[in-house]
C-alpha cells in the first residue's frame, strides 16, 4: 500500500476549491439583478416626476418658439431691405432679448451658429451703429448691447456719413471736370445729401417731442 504523503493533501484541497465558485457567481448575478431593478425603479420615478413637471414648462417652451419665430421673421425682412442674413439674425435676437444684451456665446447658442459667424456679423452691426460692444462687469468677456432708441441713434450718426459723402462728391466734381455732365450729377447728389441732413435734424427733433408726449 502506498503511503499518503502530506504534500498531496493541499493539492486535493486546492482542486476542491472551484466547486464553491458557481455558488458565488449565482450570488453576484442576483445582486446585479437587484441593483438593476433598483436603478430601473429610480429611473421610472425620475420619468414620472419629469412628466409631472412638463405642464409647468410648456408655456415657457411655447414662448421660446414664438420668440425664435419672430427673430427669423424680422431677420428675413431686414435681409429683404439689404442687410446680410447673419447680421440680421443677430440684431433680431438682441432686439427680442429682455435686457438687450447678450454675449457671443449666448448668441451662438441661441442662433445655433459658430462664434466666428457671430464675430463677423457683429463687425457690421457695430460699424453701422446698430449695436455697441462693451465689457461684461467683473469678467474679461465682451458682450453686445442694442439700445432701446437704436433707430434714433443710428440716424443721428448718419450726419457724419453724409458729411463725408458730401466732401468726397465735391472733390469729385473737380476730378471729373467742372461743367461736365458727370460733375453736375455729383453736385446734385451732394445737394441732396445737404438737404437730407437739414430735414433729418428737424425730423429727429419732432420725434423727441412725440416720444416724450406718447411714450414718456
Amino acid at each position: 500500500m502506498v503511503e499518503q504523503t502530506p504534500e498531496k493533501a493541499p493539492r486535493r484541497a486546492s482542486k476542491g476549491a472551484p466547486e464553491k465558485q458557481p455558488g458565488g457567481r449565482a450570488s453576484d448575478r442576483a445582486a446585479d439583478r437587484a441593483s438593476k431593478g433598483a436603478s430601473g425603479r429610480a429611473d421610472a420615478r425620475a420619468a414620472d416626476e419629469a412628466a409631472d413637471r412638463a405642464p409647468e414648462q410648456a408655456p415657457w417652451h411655447g414662448r421660446e418658439r414664438a420668440v425664435s419665430d419672430f427673430v427669423e421673421r424680422f431677420a428675413a425682412e431686414l435681409v429683404v431691405a439689404g442687410m446680410g442674413r447673419m447680421p440680421a439674425r443677430i440684431f433680431s435676437c438682441l432686439m427680442a432679448e429682455e435686457s438687450g444684451v447678450l454675449t457671443s456665446a449666448e448668441l451662438s447658442e441661441r442662433l445655433q451658429i459658430s462664434p466666428a459667424a457671430v464675430s463677423g456679423g457683429m463687425r457690421y452691426l457695430i460699424q453701422v451703429g446698430l449695436v455697441a460692444k462693451e465689457r461684461e462687469p467683473g469678467s474679461r468677456r465682451d458682450r453686445y448691447r442694442v439700445l432701446n432708441d437704436v433707430w434714433f441713434e443710428s440716424l443721428t450718426r448718419r450726419d457724419e456719413i453724409l458729411l463725408r459723402w458730401i466732401r468726397v462728391l465735391s472733390e469729385g466734381q473737380t476730378a471729373v471736370g467742372v461743367g461736365t455732365v458727370a460733375a453736375e450729377r455729383l453736385a446734385e447728389s451732394a445737394a441732396f445729401f445737404e438737404f437730407m441732413i437739414g430735414e433729418l435734424h428737424g425730423m429727429l427733433g419732432r420725434w423727441r417731442e412725440h416720444r416724450a408726449a406718447t411714450l414718456g
